[in-house]
């Protein structure tokens, strides 16, 4: 058992006014935040409350039980997702009886929701919560994690459930979000990646304005060549986003841009001249490293479909 037998009177308020400051930051700046925030934390009651630690098992000194878990970028654990879709989360060293992994183990057994932080890139994070340990194997050195995401039923978080009590549909609605989290977990990782290689601008226009761009994939990533690798994405403006899923416009296996016929001979106004037609003809701004570069071989293929589709 913990030193602690049980959660002080305060370590609800806290985790509940945690949730409550993720939500206004998520708002705000999107699910994607960096360290220094999650760690300066908030203030309540008098006291500062960071979210995180360099352990990725964390409690803060004024609560009983562990606040949040993380995934880091390269750290010594391998977290990954078992056969039944739920995350695999590594013990804190190799001793089950560590405070770390004793304190996950009672906020299993009083189920307990905490934050999750995944890193995306270097020093940012995906916020996740409330999530739930459901599942602890020694042997293995890994907690069973499931994610309730409060955004899509804000009324599922709750201090205090007895797994046991839990029915299935419940059960069943963890896996089927944590299935939906995992899946934005590699988006958000794939934006990151793409809109840095990018240098946080357009390919085509330069825009700079990070809330305003997007990471595209050249070839969808439900087609068997889609993977969400930088070399498959182009980091785009949602106006040339929309443009280039709509094929209004190509890029070439040259990274030249081809804007469709009908729309150079379109009439309309500033907005299309500037925004479209102008474009016809220009190279696209590439990444650096060349490893990151826009495959050739996937812009044919997409290049190709363009040109199937606009050839009527």
């Amino acid at each position: 058992m913990l030193s602690t037998p049980f959660v002080t009177l305060t370590d609800p308020n806290i985790r509940s006014a945690a949730f409550d400051w993720l939500s206004e930051h998520v708002e705000l700046l999107g699910e994607v935040l960096p360290w220094s925030l999650l760690a300066h934390g908030f203030v309540h009651g008098g006291e500062r409350i960071p979210l995180v630690s360099q352990q990725g098992i964390f409690k803060p000194r004024s609560m009983a039980l562990p606040l949040s878990i993380r995934t880091g970028m390269a750290g010594p654990y391998d977290d990954g997702w078992g056969p039944d879709g739920l995350l695999r989360y590594r013990y804190r060293g190799t001793d089950p009886q560590h405070r770390d992994n004793r304190g996950l183990r009672e906020a299993m057994a009083r189920g307990l929701p905490l934050a999750y932080f995944h890193a995306i890139a270097k020093a940012r994070y995906m916020a996740v919560w409330p999530v739930y340990v459901v599942g602890d194997d020694e042997l293995a050195l890994t907690f069973r994690v499931a994610v309730d995401d409060a955004r899509l039923d804000p009324g599922i978080v709750r201090e205090g459930v007895e797994l046991e009590s839990v029915d299935e549909d419940f059960g069943s609605r963890r896996r089927y979000v944590t299935s939906l989290v995992r899946r934005r977990l590699h988006q958000r990782a794939f934006r990151e990646r793409v809109l840095r290689a990018y240098r946080q601008q357009c390919a085509l226009c330069r825009l700079r304005h990070a809330e305003l761009l997007d990471a595209a994939h050249i070839v969808p990533d439900t087609e068997e060549r889609g993977e969400p690798r930088v070399a498959n994405g182009l980091a785009l403006c949602k106006l040339h986003h929309a443009a280039f899923d709509a094929f209004f416009l190509s890029v070439t296996p040259e990274c030249r841009i081809e804007v469709r016929r009908g729309i150079l001979e379109e009439k309309d106004g500033p907005m299309l001249v500037i925004g479209l037609q102008r474009l016809h003809g220009q190279k696209i701004q590439v990444p650096r490293q060349a490893g990151m570069r826009p495959d050739p071989t996937l812009l044919a293929q997409r290049h190709e479909r363009f040109l199937s589709v606009t050839s009527g």
